[in-house]
């Protein structure tokens, strides 16, 4: 008799990784190693019947902000950042077909000859498929994150939970990076997170996921198997919940 297959907390989740997370040791771009790794932990993730799609920021090519912060129009700029972050889709799919994961790439701006336009309804199709779905060019609407896109199309595909994938692992009071002594929060509640101004997502983000009680996960990137941890319910990162009798609970690094 077979082993029974460990259920999943999560049946469908929307995860966002960051564009940083794509360039590994290098300053700039995409390391195809890195790609590698994570179209792997996905295609295993999604062999356990687990739907899951995804939103991928495009700071390791360009970010929107920075460009306004350097002169540049703040639309001009937000708009090479959704192409950014469509280059990263693009990216990411060619990587997960030659694992043998079905993709789909969905983007807020039409451009037909390379992704499907959003629909939601045709999202929701595709992942009851087991296709895995790519969110691309955020929202199609300058001054908006990569984070608020992750919430938007959360609540729109209905998904159980939001994961950030980051470089650490998981909230800190100060950028455990720069400083030592950063202690790390296990659970926190939305207002916590809005009140004590922490870098979880932007604030719309959280609000929005406030507003649906939406729980967010929030988890290192670097250590392989993250991603299935979390989808198994396993204590990792940090988890951000409309619990309002939450008391911030600190990890000491």
């Amino acid at each position: 008799m077979s082993a029974q297959r460990p259920k999943a907390k999560y049946k469908r989740i929307l995860l966002k990784l960051s564009g940083e997370a794509f360039m590994g040791d290098q300053n700039y771009g995409l390391d195809p190693k890195v790609l590698q790794r994570i179209a792997k932990e996905i295609h295993e993730i999604v062999e356990l019947g687990v739907e899951l799609a995804l939103v991928i920021g495009g700071g390791n090519i360009f970010r929107g902000i920075s460009g306004a912060a350097s002169g540049m129009d703040r639309a001009s700029a937000d708009y090479m950042g959704m192409l950014a972050t469509v280059m990263n889709s693009l990216a990411l799919q060619d990587q997960l077909e030659r694992a043998g994961t079905y993709t789909r790439v969905m983007s807020a701006l039409r451009m037909d000859a390379i992704a499907e336009p959003y629909i939601r309804r045709r999202a929701m199709r595709h992942l009851e498929k087991g296709r895995v779905v790519i969110f691309a060019a955020g929202t199609g609407n300058p001054y908006f994150t990569t984070d608020t896109t992750a919430s938007l199309r959360a609540m729109e595909i209905e998904a159980d939970a939001v994961f950030k994938a980051t470089r650490v692992d998981g909230v800190y009071d100060k950028d455990p990076l720069k400083y030592k002594n950063a202690v790390k929060y296990d659970k926190l509640s939305y207002i916590e997170v809005l009140q004590k101004g922490l870098q979880v997502m932007d604030a719309t983000a959280i609000s929005l996921c406030m507003d649906h009680s939406l729980p967010i996960v929030v988890f290192g990137m670097t250590q392989p198997g993250n991603i299935k941890r979390a989808i198994f319910g396993e204590h990792i990162g940090t988890l951000v919940c409309d619990d309002t009798k939450v008391v911030a609970k600190k990890t000491q690094k």
